[in-house]
């Protein structure tokens, strides 16, 4: 899952980071996870607890579902329009050295149509992927905080994720026993 990074960190390198958000049902439970991660070597500085009393989902970066379609949506926008204007300028090109019979089309309306339309077509794709897909998980996170439930965050390098997980499970099936 791709979430804003929600420790903001400065700095003009980005390096890649893993995110593992685990559910917790009450308060408690979610911070005696934060504490044994804290525990077996993880710095706080790559966990966060999600919940009423604790961070705000909006300033971790935890967007809502209709905040990502939009975003999906203007950027497929943008790249499809930019497309669409660049195929209708060769088509231009290609009809103005004689290669081709647009004769009935009006070369420079093409150029601009072809944008705005394949614009429309590129906000409709990339409305859809937002909104099923980072938009579906999100909102079954913030569903979970809405009930009262919290979120345990955990990002860095994909070998710190892992090891914070198997703690994580190892804790969660040696207590069930």
């Amino acid at each position: 899952m791709t979430v804003t990074r929600f420790l903001r960190k400065t700095g003009l390198v980005r390096r890649q980071t893993h995110l593992a958000v685990t559910i917790f049902p009450d308060e408690a439970s979610a911070f005696q996870a934060y504490r044994l991660l804290h525990y077996y070597g993880i710095s706080p500085e790559h966990l966060a607890i999600v919940g009423k009393g604790y961070s705000n989902p909006d300033h971790i970066g935890l967007l809502r579902p209709m905040q990502i379609v939009m975003r999906q949506a203007r950027s497929w926008s943008i790249v499809a329009g930019t497309i669409g204007s660049l195929i209708a300028f060769v088509l231009v090109l290609v009809q103005s050295h004689g290669y081709s019979n647009l004769d009935s089309l009006k070369p420079l309306w093409l150029i601009p149509t072809a944008g705005v339309v394949s614009g429309f077509f590129g906000a409709f794709v990339g409305g859809l992927f937002g909104l099923f897909g980072e938009g579906t998980t999100v909102s079954v996170y913030r569903h979970h905080l809405n009930r009262g439930q919290y979120l345990l965050m955990m990002e860095g390098p994909e070998k710190l994720v892992r090891w914070g997980q198997e703690v994580l499970s190892q804790y969660s099936t040696s207590r069930s026993s």
